[in-house]
């Protein structure tokens, strides 16, 4: 899984757009080198508020990438703002006031409060800048809460540092006049926080609050005989005593929207893991109803991971007793419609969701260059006199083909009537079989790509000593990897076996002859990838790390032989009885 994390920092300056421009250069412009990649983010948004004087910007990317951006956008800030001068409406620390790291993909919230620590530290050593660490990153309990840290704002500052207790966790030990312009930076580590709005048949913001205290964490102030009119109800320390509601972690709030012409429950998920987006629709809708009022839809407000969609869409798949195992576009639809996603507008997740929003269709289309391909142009494209795609992409192709095979009966299965109980039994293999189809599909152009970087070595200069040194190096280092790639084939295509096996002997007997195509065009994919194993390996000077890579496809092809008989004797029977 790609590693992704997210920040938002909001920087006090939200009406000079020069100002404004520079900070989110300096962010977009940020680079790391790692693995001799170069490593940028993406700016995913600049949201300026005149009334506030203050900028929400939104970048995604790899950590090292995030982190680097973060801190040349707070550098940035702090050259351009100046705190003494600063109004606005929003509460406010530093030119740069917060910084928050959260996790999008193959990242924890721990990981992400590890690299806001460090962050805030080198913003302190580096900048001069004091740094207060909040949420998952603070250490003191009582700074998770943000208002806390940022407890009298930037004029309390001077106060602040000079007691030990409210002292900054990073930074000068005293008020100083870099402090003074920059103010101090609050950086944290949260959970993705969703921002949703539940569309309500009814105009009434009365019962879209009511709804709202039904549902949100805090839930409602308590009032005698239940009523919303009775009198409040005290403890014996004459605090007020309030009945929280059904979601945890949840702010909520009702309100009418003069757009639409309807009322609204407005929704922050603050902890996505502990109540996922589908989870929250349905205690609304449970809430709604339990009043009188129906959910007629869903709007996102900005954007979401892409896992909270998939989630969904499994979720209600589940509800339908239907197969998860199919393409995840077919899962991002059911979720879309599940959740009425498109109430009140077109809902593209291209559009809406982070991962697919930070890939350049320019480097994806080139990346993916045969797989966007038709059959036809595929096949054309293999018969051209071009040396690629070759038999290493095919035979990928080839084993594509068989996982395919193994998921389509696994999903006929979990359709097939008078086989209601047995659904998940289906869907976890169709499922499994979508995790090889989509392996082998990457590998398609992976191959070619591992066929080019040979090539690519080949046309390095060799003119003197150094340049034919570094020419053979590289050489070597690419035939070893067009050796490694297929080997990959067929691992991958190896696991499509037993999916095979399983549907011959389990799956519906009208789809037993498809299991057995599936286990040959496997094992098809598995015996050319071999070959190029081989052919690729015999390239090499040094034959030592190719030994481990054709010890281990020779043991790939006579286990999956194996499996190709037990499927082909299972499919035979089927097809004999």
């Amino acid at each position: 899984m790609e590693r992704i994390i997210e920040c938002v920092p909001n920087f006090s300056e939200g009406r000079d757009r020069n100002v404004i421009d520079r900070i989110a250069g300096a962010i977009a412009s940020a680079k790391v080198i790692s693995e001799g990649k170069e490593m940028k983010v993406k700016v995913l948004d600049v949201d300026p508020g005149e009334a506030t004087n203050r900028t929400v910007i939104t970048f995604v990317g790899s950590p090292e990438a995030v982190v680097e951006a973060a801190f040349q956008g707070v550098r940035c800030a702090g050259a351009l703002i100046d705190m003494s001068r600063h109004h606005g409406a929003h509460p406010r620390s530093g030119a740069c006031d917060v910084l928050p790291l959260v996790p999008v993909s193959g990242v924890t919230l721990e990981e992400c409060a590890l690299m806001a620590r460090k962050l805030a530290e080198r913003i302190s050593t580096e900048l001069g800048i004091p740094c207060y660490c909040y949420e998952a990153a603070a250490f003191k309990p009582e700074r998770k809460n943000l208002a806390v840290c940022r407890a009298g704002e930037y004029e309390a500052l001077p106060e602040k540092m000079a007691d030990p207790e409210r002292r900054p966790d990073f930074g000068p030990a005293e008020y100083n006049e870099t402090v003074k312009k920059s103010g101090a930076v609050n950086v944290g580590a949260r959970n993705f926080l969703i921002a949703v709005n539940y569309n309500l048949n009814t105009t009434s913001t009365r019962r879209a609050m009511a709804v709202a205290f039904d549902v949100r964490e805090k839930g409602r102030k308590a009032r005698e005989g239940g009523s919303l009119t009775g009198k409040l109800i005290k403890d014996e320390n004459g605090e007020q005593v309030w009945i929280p509601g059904t979601l945890k972690g949840c702010k909520a709030i009702g309100w009418y929207i003069d757009e639409y012409g309807i009322a609204q429950v407005s929704m922050n998920i603050t902890d996505i893991d502990a109540v996922p987006l589908h989870v929250a629709y349905e205690e609304v809708c449970r809430a709604a109803a339990a009043r009188g009022l129906k959910v007629t839809g869903v709007e996102i407000v900005g954007l979401v991971p892409k896992r909270v969609l998939l989630d969904a869409g499994k979720f209600y798949l589940g509800k339908q007793q239907r197969s998860k195992g199919i393409s995840e576009e077919e899962i991002l639809k059911i979720a879309v419609k599940s959740m009425s996603l498109d109430d009140l507008k077109p809902f593209n997740p291209k559009e809406k969701v982070i991962e697919y929003l930070m890939v350049d269709e320019a480097e994806a289309a080139a990346r993916e260059r045969l797989v966007r391909m038709s059959v036809k142009g595929f096949a054309k494209e293999t018969a051209s006199e071009s040396p690629a795609p070759g038999g290493g992409s095919v035979s990928a192709c080839m084993g594509a083909f068989g996982a395919a095979l193994a998921t389509m009966v696994a999903n006929l299965s979990a359709h097939k009537r008078g086989w209601d109980d047995r659904w998940e039994e289906f869907s976890d293999v169709a499922e499994k079989g979508q995790a090889v189809l989509d392996e082998l599909i990457f590998l398609i152009d992976e191959d070619t790509a591992a066929f080019n970087r040979i090539m690519d070595a080949l046309s390095m200069p060799k003119g003197t000593v150094e340049e034919k040194a570094a020419r053979a190096a590289a050489l070597e280092e690419a035939t070893l990897y067009a050796a490694s790639v297929p080997l990959r084939t067929m691992e991958a295509s190896l696991k499509a076996l037993p999916l095979a096996l399983e549907m011959a002997r389990k799956g519906n007997p009208a789809s037993a002859s498809d299991a057995g195509v599936a286990a040959l065009a496997a094992v098809a994919g598995i015996r050319g990838a071999a070959l190029n194993v081989r052919i690729n390996a015999s390239g090499l000077s040094d034959k030592t790390p190719a030994e481990p890579l054709l010890r281990r496809a020779e043991e790939i092809i006579e286990e999956a032989v194996a499996l190709q008989d037990e499927v082909l004797e299972e499919v035979n029977r089927n097809i004999g009885s």
